[in-house]
């Protein structure tokens, strides 16, 4: 196996991502015992870096002293990462070399070095490969992104790295999203000028990952990454697993799986499970459509991002390129409505001095539903019902409101077996979601979202975000109604960041001058005021 393909391991550096590097030294023990009983043949240990602004673990610096206080196995040729950007800043990249790398291969625990560059970096990167070849060091280069970039810029970047004394040209899978025509593509371009070794990085977004690094090897690329369990950023890598197998089959050889069976199962399974990693359908898509995957990852790990609005994201990267992380991208991303904030309908028409009845998606809906109905019938409040929620006859609903973008494509159809008018910002939404709605009646209420905002005006508002709740707010106040009261606004479990978010979103509308009083009148964990469905309503 060793003479047909050499494995790297990266799970210690890649996976770092998802806990920030800061592994139990039991777990790297246990890790480095596995790797030797599968004849691993390098371990990237981790990433090496000067920066320091956040706690991070061990593992993301991975200095020679840390390491050299670990039970490295002789048998292991350790490795580590750096990122080409922090050798490119206002300081001289030999100043940035001799303080990460201190000490010469031959007394460091580190015998390879790879480098992680993007495009624009790659070049100015290469002369730190004759600095670490002088000592000592096995250098590899990275180039991220690899995958959408032209013929001519591949066949340059291998041409400029032949120049320099580089063991081992990467090419890194970053979108998840490679084919064989890819593949293919890129190996060829690169052996135009690079006649040394090939490695690839895949990622796992549209579940190809183990296939294309098989396929790469087909195609005469030596250098495999994988990780354990693919633990890595976003949908994660190769397995390593499945990796090691493939090539015990294919080279006839047994391996001793004991030891990495056993970390799987007991160690990096229960990890997944509480991390996440791993393809699913917003990798795919992401994969599909060049988008980066730390978008996804972002939105999965953090509870305020539910389904609607990762998809809104999605198409929203797709029609502006994603290729790029940028934290104010996505969340941009998650409001897309196309211009100033404007509206035909005036709410005001058919709410003014009257009671509002918003009906949520909380089981308390349902739960109390007769008791509604009975409010409804001795009361006669305008009801606005959320989205497509039913509990009640529709007879006794005014209107239903919508606003997200993704939640009324995916029910359009439904609107058009519900009786009630639609209040949308219909005016403000992209063409796709209009030509859905179709001849459905609608109300053209408009939206706009500015942080910590509210702004009610005759015939739109301009919220905080885009919730359908504060949509219906705005509506509702715009409208001049006497009072607002909720129900179905259940809440989350305790603990759920989701909570302290509606939390911060009533609290900002009750401090407005203009809100009008606000009540729930079923059971909710918000911080709001309470009246009963049973009592008077005075």
């Amino acid at each position: 196996m060793k003479q047909k393909v050499i494995i790297l391991d990266c799970t210690l550096r890649d996976g770092g991502y998802y806990n920030q590097w800061d592994f139990s030294r039991e777990l790297v023990q246990k890790y480095l015992k596995a790797m030797v009983s599968i004849e691993m043949n390098y371990v990237e240990i981790g990433m090496r870096s000067l920066i320091n602004n956040v706690f991070k673990g061990a593992h993301a610096f991975s200095t020679d002293e840390y390491l050299a206080s670990l039970s490295i196995p002789s048998e292991l040729n350790i490795g580590v990462m750096i990122n080409a950007s922090e050798l490119l800043g206002n300081i001289p990249i030999k100043e940035v070399l001799e303080k990460l790398f201190p000490k010469d291969a031959s007394s460091s625990p580190v015998s390879l070095v790879r480098i992680a560059c993007h495009g624009h970096e790659f070049v100015d990167a290469l002369p730190a490969s004759q600095w670490l070849k002088d000592k000592g060091y096995k250098v590899g280069f990275n180039l991220m992104q690899a995958v959408g970039k032209s013929k001519e810029e591949i066949t340059s970047f291998a041409k400029e790295a032949q120049k320099w004394p580089i063991d081992v040209l990467y090419f890194a899978d970053s979108m998840g999203g490679m084919d064989e025509k890819d593949l293919s593509n890129l190996v060829t371009w690169m052996r135009l000028h690079w006649v040394g070794d090939l490695g690839i990085h895949a990622h796992d977004n549209m579940g190809r990952a183990l296939q294309n690094t098989l396929t790469a090897n087909s195609m005469g690329v030596s250098w495999l990454d994988a990780t354990i369990t693919g633990m890595g950023r976003g949908p994660g890598n190769t397995q390593t697993e499945y990796l090691i197998l493939e090539f015990c089959d294919k080279c006839k050889t047994s391996c001793n799986l004991v030891p990495l069976i056993s970390l799987v199962q007991r160690t990096f399974k229960p990890m997944q499970e509480q991390y996440g990693w791993g393809t699913n359908a917003f990798y795919y898509l992401a994969g599909k459509y060049n988008i980066h995957p730390s978008y996804i990852q972002k939105m999965l790990s953090e509870n305020r991002y539910d389904e609607e609005d990762i998809l809104t994201v999605i198409e929203h990267l797709k029609l502006k390129g994603g290729a790029k992380y940028n934290i104010d991208t996505m969340e941009s991303a998650k409001e897309f409505f196309s211009g100033a904030p404007r509206g035909s309908w005036k709410p005001s028409d058919v709410i003014a001095g009257r009671d509002v009845l918003i009906i949520g998606t909380g089981p308390s809906s349902e739960k109390y539903k007769k008791a509604i109905i009975r409010f409804i019938d001795k009361y006669k409040p305008y009801v606005i019902a959320l989205n497509t929620k039913s509990t009640i006859d529709e007879s006794l609903i005014d209107v239903r409101a919508a606003c997200h973008p993704i939640r009324l494509l995916a029910d359009s159809m439904e609107y058009y077996d519900l009786p009630q008018p639609l209040v949308t910002p219909l005016s403000m939404l992209p063409v796709q979601v209009r030509n859905e709605l179709g001849n459905k009646e609608t109300l053209d209420f408009g939206l706009g979202v500015s942080k910590e905002t509210f702004n009610f005006q005759e015939t739109f508002a301009t919220l905080p975000t885009a919730l359908v709740i504060a949509y219906a707010l705005a509506i509702a106040t715009s409208g001049n109604a006497k009072r607002i009261l909720l129900t179905g606004l259940d809440g989350y479990a305790a603990g759920d960041s989701r909570n302290l978010e509606m939390d911060k979103l009533l609290e900002l509308y009750i401090s407005q001058k203009d809100a009008c009083p606000l009540f729930s009148v079923t059971p909710t964990v918000y911080k709001m005021p309470s009246l009963s469905i049973f009592g008077p309503l005075n």
